[in-house]
């Protein structure tokens, strides 16, 4: 458990001095072009780690999980090389624009980051979450360095292709640590195309709850304003500690939930959970409005004006998703089919909301109208509870949840960030 949390840690810290890296390095409108990509890269990096990862860990059985893995990073090799070499295809032959070629350079160095991170559940389905530390932080040391030698003013395109090519080191060593352990295991790469893979359906989990509002983003920056998904992105990197603390506690609280005997007691818990979570975000909002600005300014160069801004607004948020957090754990564990309608409807409020909120008052009333979505999402999370606790059913049997201790890590290790 120490392991894993450490990798979550190593692997969220690279993705945050990634992009403070990035933002001091650009101009406003370069480091919102680079976020631009970042962002989609973010969205298949969670359609790979649903269709193939979240599956991989529910794997039974030593000679299962060996062929399983094999599998899967070959599937992950595979799939990741065919889409990136269509994205950059398109995006350079026909796109036009920074961001386009951005894009294209991400196209190209898809596969090393996709694999590499695809590697990590491989590790996790085996046992073997120390081999995943190492890999990442190899990852860690190879791409700052990288990075921060790159000089003032370097283009998106540039930063995209560095950013991936850092990734090398650490796709080698996780594959030498890998392949000993899957050598002559069976290899089924057409497992994952047959009707009936799970990761179909966690990849329509991933879609309404993670990816909806984060390609809405996207697309605000696409056709409205390019500089409001630099802004967002900013204040999102600054809450980058607490995406940590919000990935552990859906990696590890289903296991140790199931341990809670009786359904009032696993809810008592997780409503504890979610107070300490919220009081620590509003601490860490706390903490970066008295921040000085020669340090904001440090931390994200011409980036941190406008994102400095949305600290309100993002702190309010991210308390609001401490709570939707914990309630959807709850939910896991007592009834795990109960999250996925609730994921459809509120996340596309949260981007109605946000867009609607851009509509008011540009990028400020964006940042606020994805809080008001965070806060719908959780009010209705915490009311299914409430339903549940009420009702007849298996949330109110004192061995509640045990048949669903699997589906109750399906999220584990997801690298989307909060929806």
């Amino acid at each position: 458990m120490a392991a894993s949390v450490a990798d979550q840690g190593v692997a969220a810290f690279t993705n945050i001095v990634v992009l403070v890296v990035a933002a001091r390095l650009s101009s406003a409108a370069g480091f919102a072009v680079f976020s631009m990509v970042y962002m989609v890269f973010t969205v298949l990096l969670g359609v790979g780690v649903s269709y193939v990862g979240q599956a991989l860990v529910l794997e039974r059985g030593t000679d299962r999980v060996r062929a399983a893995c094999r599998s899967a990073a070959a599937f992950t090799a595979l799939a990741s090389t065919v889409t990136g070499l269509v994205m950059a295809a398109v995006f350079g032959l026909v796109g036009h624009g920074g961001t386009a070629r951005g894009l294209a350079v991400l196209g190209l160095v898809l596969p090393v980051v996709l694999t590499q991170d695809g590697l990590r559940y491989c590790f996790s389905a085996l046992r073997l979450p120390h081999f995943a530390l190492a890999g990442d932080t190899v990852r860690l040391l190879a791409a700052v360095p990288a990075l921060a030698v790159q000089p003032d003013g370097a283009g998106p395109e540039r930063l995209v292709a560095v950013w991936g090519l850092s990734a090398l080191p650490a796709l080698l060593v996780a594959w030498a640590l890998l392949r000993p352990r899957v050598r002559g295991a069976a290899l089924d790469v057409g497992r994952y195309l047959r009707r009936g893979h799970l990761g179909r359906r966690f990849v329509v989990e991933f879609g309404v709850g993670n990816a909806t509002s984060q390609l809405a983003v996207v697309g605000l920056g696409l056709f409205a304003a390019p500089l409001a998904v630099g802004a967002l992105r900013g204040a999102t990197t600054l809450f980058g500690p607490m995406n940590v603390l919000f990935n552990s506690a859906t990696a590890f609280g289903p296991p140790l939930l199931n341990r809670v005997r009786g359904a009032a007691a696993k809810v008592r818990v997780t409503a504890v959970l979610a107070c300490a979570l919220a009081a620590v975000a509003g601490l860490w909002t706390l903490v970066l409005t008295v921040l000085p600005a020669r340090a904001g300014h440090q931390l994200l160069g011409a980036t941190w004006e406008p994102a400095s801004a949305l600290l309100a607004a993002s702190g309010s948020q991210y308390a609001a998703i401490a709570l939707g957090t914990s309630a959807l754990l709850t939910l896991r564990v007592l009834q795990p089919k109960a999250t996925l309608p609730i994921q459809v409807v509120f996340s596309l409020a949260s981007v109605a909301c946000m867009l609607a909120g851009y509509r008011l008052d540009g990028v400020y009333g964006a940042a606020w109208g994805l809080c008001v979505g965070s806060v719908l999402k959780a009010a209705a999370l915490w009311r299914r509870i409430a339903v549940l606790r009420r009702g007849p059913g298996p949330a109110r049997d004192d061995a509640d949840g045990a048949g669903d201790a699997g589906d109750g890590v399906l999220t584990a290790g997801s690298s989307g960030g909060p929806g």
